[in-house]
């Protein structure tokens, strides 16, 4: 039989029980117990005895259901078997938790099904080492950040369902406009959560919810965000949705070859007349189409400005559009991962299945983008500016956010001018930008 002399655990502060891998002790065995620790003696399934910080003699006589079974003294040592139980009474306020598959959820305000996925972290703490230890451990040789995740998944889902179910229909507010309430989702959710951790001896100390969003590749979706960023641009520009068609279908009769202009301006004259203006805009439409070019063209590859069909040289940024299109350079996606817990990703992965972290990709080599970085921490290629509500990443020189339809133009508080990126004074009133 081996003698240890000494055991003690400082592994990671990710495991929260870990057993030892021997269980045959002598008398004289000297237990160390950190302050952030607790040890538990297991004997058939009993707890004999509970050891706290500090430097402990594992005898016998510390264990008086055991001191009944050994008589037989081996070399003045008296072996006996036990199961040593190390707790960690950390604090661990990093747990990640997100939705695997999207929840399938109506829009109360616009009445279409939409997929929805939420994540954020957790904090807790082993608050009752024994129940822990009994109800949830089990025979499992150490329980861990990941096993917590696993074990409780299906109750933070439920109840995270439930919550986000529950705003949408009383608040009578959109999917898009739910990240408003993630605090009071949040304090909900911990408030209905943290009596089932309690259950086996676990204190839930924090619960957040991060965000709450939906797929960009749905239909629905899609369309959503189109006519919500759509009518804001409205908004700000002051025109209305009747006048907005009217230019499209006009932009549209000028880009067919086949369209002449007197079949043109009979197309404005009727749509004057089905917004209740008529002869008005049909003769705006009239002294628009004088200047039309109805003639075959072609969009320019760099700009996208409307060039003629034979023209070589863009009349707008001067780029030649003979030159042949180069091919994008092919991006090793076999060893993308996530940059929070290190789980493999693809391209097509929404989410980290692990922990619910966004994948955030690097616009050339697709490398999984942490929170806040400027630059890619495998190429170096800087990242794009994020919008200041949603976070999605912004093209360059965006004006509307592509995902929650937010307004990116800079305006002075004081007279309302709008302002350059960089501005850091009005140029009308000089008004100190923050």
């Amino acid at each position: 039989m081996a003698i240890i002399d000494v055991i003690k655990y400082e592994g990671s502060p990710d495991v929260f029980a870990w057993k030892h891998p021997d269980s045959e002790l002598g008398t004289w065995t000297q237990l160390i117990v950190n302050e952030s620790q607790e040890v538990i003696l297991v004997k058939s399934g009993h707890i004999c005895d509970v050891f706290g910080a500090g430097r402990h003699t594992l005898a016998t006589a510390n264990i008086p259901i055991l001191n009944k079974l050994v008589n037989l003294p081996f070399g003045g040592r008296s072996p006996f078997t036990a199961e040593i139980w190390y707790i960690n009474k950390l604090f661990s306020l990093d747990v990640k938790w997100g939705t695997s598959t999207p929840i399938q959820l109506q829009d109360p305000k616009y009445n279409v099904f939409v997929p929805v996925r939420a994540f954020g972290q957790f904090g807790i703490q082993i608050e009752n080492s024994k129940k822990f230890l009994l109800k949830l451990v089990g025979t499992l040789p150490q329980f861990d950040k990941t096993t917590i995740i696993k074990f409780f998944r299906g109750v933070y889902l439920t109840k995270a369902k439930d919550a986000i179910s529950t705003y949408l229909v009383h608040k009578n507010i959109s999917i898009l406009e739910i990240n408003a309430y993630l605090d009071e989702i949040s304090s909900y959710l911990q408030e209905q959560i943290s009596p089932m951790f309690g259950d086996y001896g676990i204190k839930l100390v924090s619960f957040f919810v991060n965000d709450i969003n939906v797929p960009e590749d749905d239909s629905a979706v899609a369309q959503l965000k189109k006519a919500l960023a759509k009518r804001a641009e409205m908004d700000i520009v002051g025109y209305s949705y009747q006048q907005e068609r009217s230019f499209d279908t006009l932009e549209e009769a000028v880009s067919n070859p086949s369209s002449m202009q007197g079949g043109l301006m009979g197309a404005g004259i009727g749509l004057g007349m089905g917004v209740g203006v008529g002869n008005t805009i049909g003769q705006q439409f009239n002294g628009l189409t004088q200047n039309l070019n109805t003639s075959p063209s072609k969009e320019c590859p760099k700009c996208k400005a409307r060039i003629g069909l034979n023209e070589r040289f863009c009349n707008h940024c001067g780029y030649d559009t003979t030159t042949p299109k180069q091919e994008e350079p092919k991006v090793n996606t076999d060893n993308i991962i996530c940059s929070a817990c290190n789980a493999k990703l693809t391209t097509t992965t929404k989410f980290c299945p692990e922990c619910g972290k966004k994948y955030n990709p690097c616009s050339k080599c697709k490398a999984d983008l942490p929170e806040g970085a400027t630059n890619c921490t495998s190429c170096g290629t800087k990242v794009p500016e994020t919008c200041p509500q949603c976070g999605r990443l912004l093209e360059e020189n965006s004006k509307f956010c592509p995902e929650c339809g937010y307004s990116l133009i800079k305006k002075c508080k004081n007279c309302g001018t709008q302002l350059s990126k960089n501005a850091k004074f009005c140029p009308e009133c000089g008004t100190p930008i923050d």
